[in-house]
């Protein structure tokens, strides 16, 4: 199954999610990095405390604007790469889990 299935409109939002997801991972990490508070990238970049949580919590629809704001108020750059599909990921253990006839997932097995 393709990571992108373009008939599928739910799928774009999920894709949009992980982006915003590891936008928030970012910033998080540059504000640590540079000792700074939410509040004051807020007043950093012009807008409330509040757009900063929604920023940071991975669930803002993000626009090229806010993100080039973000940036210029931790005085650093943003960098937009469209990249290939990502392989598919194999489990990083041998714990797999059993399901019943409904699908419903009962416990992990280890093998």
């Amino acid at each position: 199954m393709p990571w992108f299935a373009k008939d599928d409109p739910g799928s774009a939002d999920l894709v949009a999610g992980a982006a915003a997801r590891q936008v928030a991972a970012s910033l998080a990490g540059l504000l640590e990095e540079r000792g700074l508070t939410r509040s004051q990238l807020a007043a950093r970049m012009g807008v409330s405390p509040g757009r900063v949580s929604q920023i940071l919590s991975g669930d803002a629809n993000l626009t090229i604007r806010s993100l080039a704001m973000a940036a210029a108020a931790l005085d650093a750059g943003v960098e937009v790469l469209f990249t290939g599909a990502p392989a598919p990921q194999a489990p990083t253990t041998a714990e797999t889990t059993t399901a019943d006839e409904r699908g419903r997932v009962l416990a992990p097995t280890h093998h």
